[in-house]
């Protein structure tokens, strides 16, 4: 009974020993390298377009106001009206204005009068020279009472100093009107003058290439509606003094608005182009972050990941342009960043950087 038993335990064994046997005697399969898409860093003159928050001025924006006192007898123009330079706008009552007048033109007609008898005696020496002289100044003193009666007299009628657009009517027919009394808003908006604040290192940038590139001077406005303003501007002027609060300092672009389209008080956005000459650049898939800093894996002479470290200057579509870490002769990886590590060996298909640069474009359309 006992041998019985012992029989089958023994061919079992064997049987195990057998299979491990073969086992070892078969070769060794090795896992192949997975082939990833790979390319190089591309250089080429580029642009990024920076974009600032703007206030629209018009080149002129004026308060018009009263000259002087009295009622408000014609109003000649109305709200949003395009005056041209020169028209009436406004007429203030000017009877009592006129009796100024009349009376100081009495008072110089008399003076007149007084001067000539004067003179008469004084060429026959009746009289010395010194009266002479006194009757003199007052002719000419009641003449300058004219000009200024005269003066007050044309304040009365309010023409517009230039052409342009009308804003609110302050006051109506009939209103009791003093010396500086506002009637309304003119805004000359053949051409725009408009502001916008650029940080501190944009504005290095800025004051460092302008004498480089002409091109950083003219700028776009982005309107509220999203298009683009069909005028371009040029950056003219720059605030003295920085912002220290924000950073900032203001700076003023020059618009052409021959259809009066855009008017005092919008608000838009600046486009303004920074170039780039010569820029290192590599597609955005290429780049994956760890803790906030920009890493790529760089695939070394033996086919081994390496993760670099780089520092993006600034970014366009699908494109990142670097500041620093990596070389034009480098390969870096596309694809697949997520299923690799660094010290892996790994096959590329390396695509020339143009290729992959004009499937990004042909992507973004």
């Amino acid at each position: 009974m006992q041998t019985n038993i012992k029989v089958p335990v023994v061919f079992s064994l064997i049987t195990c020993l057998l299979m491990v046997a073969c086992n070892q005697t078969e070769p060794e399969k090795h896992e192949q390298p997975p082939t990833l898409e790979a390319t190089r860093p591309l250089r080429e003159d580029t642009s990024v377009t920076k974009e600032y928050v703007c206030q629209i001025r018009a080149i002129r924006h004026i308060e018009v106001r009263a000259l002087e006192k009295g009622y408000l007898q014609n109003i000649f123009v109305d709200e949003g009206q395009w005056v041209r330079k020169g028209e009436r706008m406004f007429k203030i009552m000017p009877n009592i204005y006129q009796a100024e007048l009349l009376k100081a033109q009495a008072e110089a007609n008399n003076m007149n009068i007084e001067y000539l008898n004067t003179k008469g005696l004084a060429d026959q020496g009746i009289v010395s020279s010194n009266e002479l002289a006194l009757a003199k100044a007052k002719l000419d003193k009641a003449n300058a009472e004219v000009k200024l009666a005269e003066i007050h007299l044309s304040f009365t009628d309010i023409n517009a100093p230039f052409d342009g657009l009308m804003d609110h009517l302050n006051v109506r027919n009939g209103s009791l009107l003093d010396e500086g009394s506002l009637l309304t808003t003119l805004s000359d908006t053949s051409k725009l003058w408009v502001y916008f604040n650029v940080p501190e290192a944009e504005y290095l940038d800025y004051k460092l290439h302008q004498s480089e590139d002409e091109r950083i001077k003219h700028v776009q406005i982005r309107m509220a509606n999203g298009q683009i303003f069909n005028q371009a501007g040029v950056i003219e002027t720059i605030e003295a003094d920085f912002d220290n609060s924000v950073g900032n300092i203001e700076f003023r672009a020059t618009f052409p608005n021959p259809d009066r389209l855009l008017r005092h008080g919008e608000t838009g956005t600046i486009l303004m182009e920074k170039p780039y000459k010569n820029a290192l650049l590599i597609p955005q898939k290429a780049v994956f972050e760890i803790m906030d800093k920009n890493y790529v894996y760089v695939i070394n002479k033996d086919g081994k990941l390496e993760q670099r470290l780089i520092e993006i200057e600034a970014n366009i579509p699908h494109l990142f342009i670097i500041k620093e870490g990596l070389r034009s002769d480098d390969k870096i990886l596309l694809e697949g960043l997520r299923k690799v590590h660094a010290g892996e060996e790994v096959k590329t298909d390396l695509k020339p950087p143009e290729k992959v640069r004009s499937e990004l474009d042909l992507y973004t359309e």
